[in-house]
């Protein structure tokens, strides 16, 4: 299997399309427009007739360009192509350099917008609205405030709304661990001390009034530093954009604050959502601090697994929950694309970005699901899906399916393997599925040509020369790279979605959800440009013997080797159909249950 990584290093971009090398070309005379072009009556317009712009180019550029594009011209070909390139290409450099320069605003979206339900055959949305979590115990309140730290979103909420707990003393539990644990982790970047505790106070306020919000009320919570926050920094974890101050709150912070949740700090995030280096350094993983925490979440996946926040939301556009969520041994919700809003979120790429909760427990996913879901104005691929979740519906009888070959492939497939058997205890069925064996990472040229350009200007300024990772695998690279993809190879890959989405939907028709290893390449490509829903969770534990990490292979800088090896936690991930995070969560909080391994904490922390 060539794995993402591979693919990142090993292939230049410039082999999954054609050339845009020529990009600026001069005019030759021969390109000029026909007599009567424009000034006729009833004669058309003709393409390729504008007026040149640009450097020269000659049949020996197309003969270099034949290579990235991996097609062939006769000479006399490439002779026209480069005596009329100036003329074709006139439009688009126009747009960039002028004489009629048209800037396009960020928050712009393209006018293509992906639906994951387009032209599928099963039901798009569950058949009714329905939230109803488990009722929460009443219990006494720990003396010791690391208990505290690690209860439950749903505990803690039902402590405070009881007043056993104020949100302000909840809240200086959580500083006083980030001031504590985060210079090991560099998974803070903006800390809301004085802000997190004047509106703890106020939601306090509100409950010795007789006002309760709901269940996220006073619950302290972090954000991936790529929702922006009103006058607050929101750095993208990159250097460019690390006094960048917006003037408005993304959708979902403004959903949690209508909800009562206390924002406590703003967290680290790999620069521009990639891996797990910003610009404050690498944040580091609470139960291996040798590695990394996984990306882009990282921030997110370690302030969560070490009880400094109690619960974070992060992004995924192609596995960025799901890693660091694995790594830390933490829950993670991906969404179905379009059930909760991006307004106000850093674009990387419109098709895949999704933004999904983070927490120590699974319903503490869904109960911030149920707060931040729902269509909004500036997410135009945002829809008013129904969320049907009840905790204590029957999960026997449904079907999970599963991969043999990827399960025996894993090297977690002891813990897959008894999570697969816990489900049949539960009453769940097992089925074997499988998909076509097709070049699914060739879809990525999608990822690469729609970040190259949200970031077009930062890479042509060249602003992403700040970055302080500038390797092959990395953003700058890519980014730069990915100016020389094809458009016509972008239409294909976006054909071949579509044929993905055809099978997903064959295969989600024959069962109720599918477990796969959580970091299964296959299933982090396909998942995510469907849209399909993922939750991951802890499932058990497995022993290393040397540093993970989301970045190429480094002689220069070899990953630490433990002798004897390090235990850490291993989750598996839930693939639910679209829209149906119900269903995944009550299989999620039944295995959880039953697996009873959610409870263990990081050492030392």
């Amino acid at each position: 299997m060539t794995t993402r990584r591979d693919f990142l290093t090993r292939i230049p971009l410039g082999v999954l399309g054609g050339c845009m090398v020529a990009a600026q070309a001069q005019a030759s005379a021969s390109a000029a427009a026909p007599t009567g072009a424009g000034s006729t009556a009833g004669v058309a317009p003709a393409f390729n007739t504008g007026a040149a712009v640009g450097p020269q180019v000659t049949d020996a550029t197309f003969a270099q360009a034949e290579k990235l594009a991996q097609v062939g011209m006769t000479v006399a070909q490439r002779e026209m192509a480069a005596a009329n390139w100036a003329t074709s290409m006139a439009g688009l450099l126009e747009r960039r350099v002028g004489p009629r320069r048209l800037a396009l605003p960020d928050a712009l979206a393209p006018a293509m917008l992906w639906n994951p339900r387009l032209g599928l055959a099963q039901p798009g949305f569950p058949a009714r609205d329905r939230f109803a979590p488990a009722p929460v115990k009443d219990t006494p309140l720990p003396a010791d405030a690391a208990d505290i730290a690690y209860a439950s979103v749903a505990q803690l909420g039902c402590w405070i709304r009881t007043r056993k707990l104020s949100s302000e003393r909840l809240t200086h539990i959580y500083l006083a661990r980030i001031r504590r644990y985060d210079p090991q982790l560099r998974c803070v970047i903006t800390l809301l001390e004085a802000q997190a505790l004047a509106r703890a106070r106020q939601m306090d306020r509100e409950i010795a009034a007789g006002r309760y919000r709901g269940p996220l009320h006073g619950i302290p919570w972090g954000a991936k530093d790529l929702l922006d926050t009103a006058g607050i920094r929101t750095t993208y974890g990159a250097e460019p954009y690390r006094n960048r101050v917006p003037a408005d709150n993304a959708a979902v912070v403004q959903r949690l604050d209508a909800a009562g949740a206390v924002l406590l700090a703003k967290l680290s995030m790999g620069a521009l959502a990639l891996n797990d280096i910003w610009f404050g350094g690498q944040t580091m993983n609470p139960w291996v601090l040798e590695e990394g925490s996984g990306g882009s979440s990282a921030g997110p996946g370690a302030a969560t697994a070490a009880g400094l926040v109690a619960f974070a939301i992060g992004s995924e556009t192609e596995g960025s929950i799901l890693d660091p969520c694995m790594r830390c041994g933490v829950d993670g919700l991906r969404p179905t694309f379009g059930r909760v809003p991006r307004s106000g979120a850093m674009t990387l790429c419109w098709s895949l970005d999704k933004l999904g909760p983070i927490a120590r427990r699974v319903e503490d996913l869904l109960l911030v699901l149920e707060a931040i879901r729902g269509p909004d104005p500036g997410d135009l691929a945002s829809v008013p899906a129904p969320l049907d979740y009840d905790v204590a519906a029957p999960v026997r009888g449904l079907t999970v399916g599963y991969f043999p070959a990827w399960i025996e492939a894993s090297s977690g497939r002891v813990v897959e393997q008894h999570a697969l058997a816990t489900l049949r205890g539960l009453g769940l069925k097992t089925r074997e599925v499988s998909l076509p064996d097709w070049p699914y990472d060739g879809l990525n040229l999608i990822l690469f040509a729609e970040a190259a350009a949200a970031f077009e200007k930062l890479t042509l300024d060249g602003g992403v020369d700040q970055l302080s990772v500038q390797t092959p695998d990395a953003w700058p690279n890519l980014f730069r790279e990915a100016r020389f993809l094809s458009a016509v190879d972008y239409v294909q890959a976006d054909r071949m979605r579509r044929m993905v989405a055809e099978q997903m939907a064959r295969l989600m028709g024959e069962v109720d959800l599918l477990l796969v290893p959580s970091l299964r390449d296959e299933m982090l490509v396909i998942g995510n440009f469907t849209g399909h829903p993922a939750l991951v969770l802890r499932a058990g534990f497995v022993e290393i013997g040397q540093a993970r990490s989301d970045w190429a292979p480094d002689s220069a800088y070899p990953l630490p080797r433990f002798v004897p090896p390090r235990r850490v936690p291993y989750g598996v991930t839930l693939i639910g159909r679209l829209f149906d995070e119900g269903t995944l969560g009550r299989v999620g909080v039944a295995l959880e249950r039953a697996l009873g391994v959610d409870a263990a904490r990081p050492p030392g922390f």
